[in-house]
């Protein structure tokens, strides 16, 4: 599909959004369009990966204004990542943040594939999502690359969204003060594309 035609398609996609929306249609009361404008209290806080086949908002069933949704390829922990949980922590008191990782990660695969083969092929913006993947994957990959690829990715996913989540505290000290307060609770997960599943690591 061209650009031209993804533009419509978008374009013709957001018509139906609103029809959907619309006062007195079915979709109206839970979404809530009207009610969004002026305020939003997300009651989780998803940091998640940006492929397109895992949208927080359908993965989870919810509306507009329930999650705050930060995306980034491999879910990887970045000053700005920080920066959005800090703001929704404290500009809507939200109490909750889901470090989302998921089966068949593009990021994931190509940190995998980097460290048996060669990084050098990476574009320089490739390789900085790469190097944050890295740290969580290394020791799971350096002397075991000729084990299932399959099984080495998975593991790799897991330990990539633990990471995260130990690194969300580690650099904010907004973020540590919650936690130490009971005001905040981080939680791994995985989103299975096989099954639909999530995996909470609790």
């Amino acid at each position: 599909m061209n650009a031209k035609e993804a533009l419509r398609k978008l374009k013709k996609g957001n018509q139906l959004f609103v029809d959907a929306t619309s006062e007195g249609s079915e979709l109206s009361t839970r979404i809530r369009r009207d009610e969004m404008m002026l305020e939003q209290k997300p009651f989780a806080i998803i940091l998640g990966c940006s492929d397109s086949r895992v949208p927080a908002e359908l993965v989870f069933y919810q509306g507009l204004g329930d999650l705050f949704v930060i995306r980034v390829a491999g879910n990887v922990v970045a000053p700005s990542q920080i920066g959005s949980v800090e703001f929704a922590c404290q500009r809507y008191g939200t109490q909750l943040v889901v470090v989302l990782g998921h089966s068949q990660c593009g990021a994931i695969e190509t940190t995998v594939d980097a460290l048996i083969g060669d990084p050098d092929q990476l574009s320089p913006n490739v390789a900085a999502i790469v190097d944050r993947v890295t740290p969580a994957v290394h020791s799971i990959i350096t002397g075991h690359e000729s084990e299932d690829r399959a099984e080495l990715i998975h593991k790799s996913m897991r330990a990539n969204v633990e990471l995260s989540v130990r690194m969300l505290s580690m650099r904010s000290r907004i973020i540590r003060g919650l936690l130490s307060h009971n005001e905040l609770k981080i939680v791994g997960a995985e989103y299975s594309l096989e099954t639909g599943v999530v995996d909470f690591y609790e």
